[in-house]
């Protein structure tokens, strides 16, 4: 099995390229999309993170807007906020791996 990273700034093709991949067949783990859903309606992190930044949460969903108007720009804020949402991507990027495997 070959593993690939597609990384790179805002603008830099990332998504088209992830989308061609997608068209030849290629299995994608999404750590972008995996991060909107832990924070979506119902999402695991959810609750986890409300609780660390209290007012965060609207409709059953974390607001990204808020949440980051009070992480960024706040180093230990930010930190907090990674500790609770890297652990979660990493397991469910360790998982796809398996998968694939």
């Amino acid at each position: 099995m070959v593993i690939l990273g597609l990384t790179g700034s805002i603008g830099m093709g990332k998504s088209t390229a992830a989308r061609m991949l997608r068209r030849l067949g290629v299995s994608l783990y999404d750590s972008d999309a995996e991060v909107h859903r832990l924070l979506g309606r119902g999402g695991q992190a959810v609750a986890l993170v409300e609780a660390a930044f209290p007012g965060v949460m609207k409709d059953g969903s974390v607001d990204r807007l808020v949440l980051g108007a009070r992480v960024f720009g706040r180093p230990e804020e930010l930190e907090k906020l990674e500790a609770i949402i890297h652990p979660m991507v990493r397991m469910v990027e360790t998982r796809f791996v398996r998968l694939m495997a």
